[in-house]
């Protein structure tokens, strides 16, 4: 079964645009644009899975069904989603022994994840035996092909990693396959720790890269502050001053405390930042701003994180990986970028105030407009350049938040932008005020039960635009973490973290 498309054509399609279901084509096109090298196509192995019986009727034509409704509609896929690339395209019987024959092909075909079009009855076992390859898989079925659709949350919880579609809408495919990138992708991308060792904030599996490297996919790579002072003293002052002056001064609502060396300096390091990130492969980098970097050299990094979130790449602060590996899923899964907070409950109000110096200016992704912003100071210590982003023109936009927590689990909450924040001049400077279902719970239940009492990692959270919610239940099946709704459901914090 052929899919035809080339490369070219490939990396020729829009990119960063939501698609139906919420997920984005190609949410890595504006980091190529800014210089990135293209990630790999993520190769994708077709199955079409029955050949008729009594489900959906007798007479059934499956090779009929597929050259005139499912080959097609895979083409338009490939072509919408821009980073993906099907092969295969086996019509086989809905047997077991039949799925496991297909095993070697699929290896042999160096596929990173399978695609299974449900087209007749079954037991559901085939299921489990393409899961069992240690590919994601998605499956699409159509109403009518069979009851195997039960078995898919019982395979689940039995840790395999696959999710299912059942529905007449054929953009669930689409939905599909965009989710089943985010587990390949992870395994692709490298991550700059800048930092001394051991700065590393945050649960106290995301702590240890090794088993950041063996459970999420991502490679952590630490530069110290020295190496990275080196890399800030070799880029060329004349580009941060062009930087400073086409991407912020020119463009920003209002200069309130930075002076232009300010600014220039935190360009500096930004340009620093994406020279080592390019140097390395890294898709992302966090730095220990607080305390673990010379700010009187550098400046504060947030305009560069800015700048990076802004292209489609992941920038974060603190030194927090659980924040980092949630920003890089949602990027992956939905092509959006993600504002790291300090949350506060104002339960007179049922809201949750997000606030933090930093803020991607382009919330709906790389290819939307940038919201304005004026340039500040940190408010820490009112030093350096920091951003104060307005979301004014948002209110009533539906957000969800979100953290990775210990590896293993998600914490997400969904909530609406009502108000952005001027009734005092206290806090980090940008801010957005979300009316949540319940804040008493949340205040309550901070945390899950599955985070430590370690002030950071309490506190942060990682703030989207949309409501993602049942997207994240799926790409946490994929990625084998469980999902806590915040304020609602309750985990267990691990015995090693509760003193940390």
């Amino acid at each position: 079964m052929q899919f035809p498309m080339n490369r070219r054509a490939f990396l020729g399609s829009t990119g960063g645009l939501l698609l139906a279901g919420g997920v984005a084509a190609r949410p890595l096109k504006a980091a190529e644009e800014a210089g990135w090298p293209a990630m790999p196509l993520v190769r994708v192995y077709v199955v079409y899975l029955g050949t008729g019986g009594a489900w959906p009727k007798p007479e059934f034509d499956a090779p009929k069904e597929i050259e005139e409704k499912f080959a097609p509609y895979l083409a338009q896929v490939q072509e919408r989603l821009g980073d993906v690339e099907f092969v295969g395209g086996d019509l086989i019987r809905n047997h077991a022994r039949l799925a496991e024959d297909m095993l070697p092909k699929i290896e042999e075909s160096r596929a990173d994840a399978i695609l299974v079009v449900h087209l007749a009855f079954g037991d559901a076992v085939p299921f489990a035996v393409f899961a069992g390859s240690g590919r994601p898989v998605g499956i699409y079925s159509q109403p009518f092909s069979g009851h195997d659709w039960m078995y898919v949350p019982r395979l689940q919880k039995q840790g395999l990693r696959l999710i299912l579609a059942a529905s007449r809408d054929l953009a669930e495919i689409d939905r599909v396959v965009a989710l089943l990138r985010v587990p390949v992708r992870m395994k692709q991308t490298k991550i700059i720790l800048v930092g001394n060792p051991g700065c590393a904030a945050g649960t106290g599996a995301a702590k240890d890269f090794g088993l950041v490297r063996a459970k999420l996919g991502p490679e952590v790579i630490q530069v110290t502050p020295p190496e990275f002072v080196k890399i800030h003293e070799s880029i060329d002052v004349k580009a941060a001053e062009k930087e400073a002056q086409s991407q912020w001064i020119s463009q920003a609502k209002e200069i309130v405390e930075p002076s232009r060396e300010e600014i220039v300096k935190s360009c500096k390091t930004y340009l620093a930042m994406k020279k080592v990130m390019l140097e390395h492969g890294a898709q992302a980098i966090t730095v220990k701003c607080l305390g673990g970097i010379p700010i009187g050299t550098l400046g504060y990094p947030c305009l560069g994180f800015s700048r990076l979130l802004d292209d489609g790449l992941v920038g974060a602060c603190e030194a927090d990986v659980d924040s980092t590996l949630t920003m890089l899923m949602f990027l992956y899964g939905f092509g959006l970028p993600g504002f790291i907070t300090d949350p506060l409950i104002d339960t007179a109000k049922n809201a949750v105030i997000h606030a933090h110096c930093v803020a991607p200016t382009k919330m709906r992704g790389p290819a939307s407009e940038r919201l304005p912003f004026s340039l500040r100071s940190h408010r820490d210590d009112n030093r350096g350049a920091s951003l104060e982003v307005f979301m004014d023109k948002d209110l009533g936009e539906k957000v969800t938040w979100a953290k990775i927590a210990n590896l293993d689990t998600i914490l997400v909450t969904t909530g609406t932008i009502v108000e952005v924040c001027d009734f005092d001049d206290r806090g980090c400077r940008t801010q957005v005020v979300t009316e949540v279902e319940n804040a008493r719970a949340l205040f309550a239940n901070w945390g899950g039960g599955v985070l430590p009492d370690d002030m950071m990692t309490l506190l942060h959270r990682v703030l989207f635009y949309g409501d993602h919610v049942d997207n994240v239940r799926d790409m946490a099946h994929l990625m084998g973490l469980k999902v806590l709704l915040e304020g609602k459901e309750m985990g267990d914090l691990p015995a090693s973290q509760e003193k940390t």
